[in-house]
């Protein structure tokens, strides 16, 4: 498996800054979408899902602090992935996936 190094090459790109539009198809829908004023999105929680939310204690889906630490050893090279872990975890999905197909 090659791994893609598109991040390193589009490095002066920035996230969540405003989209040009392109010239030709398109470009009329890609101004009208940037004059929707920051701010004005809602989101709202299904009762399930809240119920989750209230039976795991509020606690955080994701550890920022692990997240953080991962972030760094990817930034100074240090990060190793075990191959032999993901292809597991990869098995295991798909068993899982074929299961609840037949159920």
């Amino acid at each position: 498996m090659k791994i893609d190094d598109s991040l390193k090459k589009a490095a002066g790109l920035g996230v969540g800054t405003a989209t040009q539009a392109r010239p030709g198809k398109g470009a009329e829908k890609a101004g009208a979408a940037s004059t929707t004023p920051a701010g004005s999105d809602t989101v709202t929680l299904s009762s399930k899902l809240e119920s989750l939310s209230q039976q795991a204690g509020g606690s955080a889906v994701f550890d920022a602090k692990k997240v953080e630490e991962i972030k760094a050893a990817i930034a100074e090279g240090r990060f190793q992935v075990d191959p032999e872990k993901v292809a597991n975890g990869l098995l295991d999905t798909v068993s899982d996936l074929i299961r609840n197909r037949k159920a």
